[in-house]
């Protein structure tokens, strides 16, 4: 992995509290991150240290109470809501703990849904559809609806459908969080290969240490921070 001189996602000074009882609660104060084009970094911390909040204000999903996100080196939270949204469908790719498939679909359909939403031809988005799901190691499965499959494999399109759009940024969240040892083992190794083939900027939140061994970096939310985990 080479590093450009620009980071394609930069967080800067990013503060966030909640009103918690009758105090208030901070869980970012002042973090700053850079990802660069095709590194694959952890993020890990215990439950509440700010994981999901900073992956949802990268994604240009939460406004915080302070602070920039640059995606391209264009400051992008106080854009108003259609560019927000654009950039997103642009640029963004999430994948979460559920899978959020869309149960009366098909998995081709789920994965080629976004991109008819993001303008793609409708056999455009077929065709890249079944790539992806090809890679994912589901090319015998693709007419089957959600119901129909295991948690391993509705992991496996919600993270094809995360990538249909060619998103330079991928955010994960606890991505196999839901699954036992040995599914969660194999499916991001799929979303791993994944990553590296399509040359994405990846941030993965996650408990598992065991995966964090096959990332570039791993950093750590601390006192509110975002921290290199030494290793």
């Amino acid at each position: 992995m080479t590093k450009t001189k620009r980071p394609i996602l930069s967080v800067r000074n990013l503060h966030r509290s909640y009103k918690s009882g009758g105090g208030v609660l901070k869980v970012l104060n002042g973090a700053d991150i850079d990802i660069f084009p095709g590194e694959m970094v952890g993020l890990i911390g215990p439950s509440g240290s700010g994981k999901s909040t900073l992956l949802h204000a990268a994604g240009l999903l939460e406004k915080p109470n302070a602070g920039s996100v640059f995606i391209n080196g264009k400051e992008s939270l106080k854009l108003p809501d259609d560019e927000r949204t654009s950039i997103r469908r642009r640029s963004i790719g999430m994948v979460y703990q559920f899978h959020h498939l869309l149960k009366e679909f098909t998995a081709l359909d789920n994965v080629i849904i976004p991109q008819l939403i993001a303008g793609r031809p409708r056999r455009k988005a077929e065709i890249e559809a079944t790539r992806l799901l090809t890679q994912m190691g589901l090319a015998e499965r693709m007419t089957h609806r959600p119901s129909q499959m295991s948690g391993g494999e509705q992991q496996r399109v919600a993270i094809a459908r995360a990538i249909a759009n060619n998103p330079q940024i991928l955010l994960a969240d606890e991505p196999t969080g839901n699954l036992d040892p040995a599914t969660s083992a194999s499916v991001f190794q799929s979303l791993m290969n994944l990553v590296r083939q399509e040359n994405v900027a990846a941030l993965i939140a996650t408990h598992n240490m065991e995966l964090t061994r096959h990332m570039d970096r791993v950093l750590t939310v601390k006192d509110g921070l975002i921290v290199p985990l030494r290793r």
